[in-house]
């Protein structure tokens, strides 16, 4: 954009609610942009000639004011609005589809606290927007080139509430687990969050038969990811072992990821998650290309593991969009992220904690073995990850002797397998230090160097 401004992040919009970006006056230009764009985009409308958008949110006290905003926005512009109140992102990318409307926003922000919100869309499609619409809805947020389209009388849009949009999210859920299984039998604990999926996922488990043990599920608005979900997955695994559990489940905020803990209370992240459900459907000839999409981040044991089973693992930027992106690109059909973002393609359009649950309960009813024995498909190499509030994101070449110590790190790493990766996040004001090796010690030592520089140069 000529101007260089940029509201759109790694995950659509996020910041604290009401400081700009993520404010009413925001949103509403948001929802006209959106809007136009989508109405306008090529092919017939998709529903007896009026076009329609999607609105879902996870439980924070702002969505509210954003959900309001954006959709007098929306409205402003000759196109209906179709609130379905708090459901997980990948419910939201679902009822877009479903209800054949011509987008879907889903308000969030994710695993951050409350006080953070975000906005994300998705297309009609159910996946979320390319970089080229998220760039027309930018410029015209900026230049308000839209300012002088107003539509009257009848042709302002309508809003209706959905009421079965969580039935119909459920009923999505539930068909991604096997026809004719049952988890009749199996004791699981569930940490929802406080979050978006504090009816959906606990339904769907105590429907497929199991013994549902609840906690994460009173949000008040405030409560969304507080010292529980995915953020701090120790409360599950102490619950699992307090109430002798077969398996936990913890989401985040929207439930579009998931962290699972195994019978004895010890933590099941997204790469194993990964190792588990790829290997199994390498077996059963249902990986696509006998390949797994991950991240930069996952651990270099997933390769060693799916390649000595005859697949392959292909790496990304970090992001579940980068995932998505290469999955579509190649066709496949199984990726994700160590964070417990996991897609599955052939359920889904986007990360869904819920399905990649299930994904993983249906291989342990039809093996027979509990998840601690499932875990044991592959073996971790030793990994260290450092985080580091910054108050500023200068490039790492800017600053004193980081690049060259990271070289020096990847020099020693490198020789025994290892690497190094150093970044700033995409939705926090953070760096991020991962490095990965066969000599733990190593990685210690490097990590202290390399953040003591960081700290000392730009931490907050």
């Amino acid at each position: 954009m000529s101007n260089g401004k940029r509201i759109f992040g790694t995950d659509g919009v996020r910041g604290i609610a009401n400081i700009e970006p993520v404010t009413a006056e925001t949103a509403l230009k948001l929802g006209r942009a959106a809007a136009h764009v989508f109405k306008n985009l090529p092919g017939p409308s998709r529903g007896r000639g009026r076009h329609k958008i999607v609105i879902g949110k996870d439980t924070r006290l702002s969505g509210y004011m954003l959900e309001n905003a954006i959709s007098a926005g929306i409205l402003s512009m000759g196109v209906d609005v179709l609130f379905i109140g708090p459901l997980p992102t990948p419910g939201v990318a679902y009822v877009t589809r479903s209800l054949r409307a011509d987008a879907g926003i889903v308000i969030t922000a994710s695993h951050n606290p409350y006080d953070d919100n975000g906005i994300k869309f998705f297309r009609a499609d159910g996946y979320k927007l390319d970089d080229a619409i998220e760039a027309e809805i930018e410029e015209l947020v900026f230049t308000g080139r839209i300012d002088s389209i107003r539509p009257t009388a009848s042709a302002i849009g309508k809003a209706v509430r959905i009421d079965d949009a969580l039935g119909r999210y459920i009923e999505f859920a539930k068909a991604s687990f096997p026809k004719g299984r049952t988890l009749e039998g199996v004791r699981v604990v569930v940490d929802c969050a406080h979050g978006a999926a504090y009816k959906s996922t606990p339904c769907v488990l105590r429907e497929l038969g199991a013994e549902v043990i609840v906690f994460g599920n009173q949000p008040d608005g405030l409560n969304i990811n507080r010292d529980c979900g995915s953020m701090h997955p120790e409360n599950l695994c102490a619950r699992v072992r307090e109430f002798r559990a077969d398996v936990g489940i913890a989401h985040d905020g929207d439930a579009d990821r998931v962290l699972l803990c195994d019978e004895h209370g010890r933590l099941v992240d997204g790469d194993d998650i990964m190792a588990i459900t790829a290997l199994d459907m390498l077996s059963r000839g249902a990986l696509v290309e006998k390949t797994l999409v991950a991240t930069v981040m996952s651990n270099a044991g997933l390769d060693a593991a799916i390649g000595a089973a005859g697949g392959r693992v292909i790496r990304t930027d970090v992001g579940d969009k980068n995932v998505i992106d290469e999955m579509l690109r190649g066709g496949y059909n199984l990726g994700g992220e160590q964070s417990g973002h996991l897609i599955f393609r052939d359920h889904s359009t986007t990360g869904d904690g819920l399905v990649a649950a299930l994904q993983v309960l249906q291989t342990m009813t039809a093996t027979q073995k509990p998840l601690s024995e499932l875990v044991k498909c592959w073996t971790r190499f030793p990994q260290k990850t450092v985080n580091l509030k910054v108050r500023e994101k200068r490039p790492f070449e800017e600053l004193d002797g980081v690049c060259e110590l990271v070289r020096q790190a990847e020099a020693e790493l490198q020789a025994q397998g290892g690497r190094v990766l150093l970044r700033y996040s995409g939705t926090e004001p953070k760096v991020r230090l991962l490095l990965e090796g066969r000599d733990a010690a190593a990685l210690d030592q490097w990590a202290a160097r390399i953040m003591e520089n960081l700290r000392r140069q730009i931490g907050a």
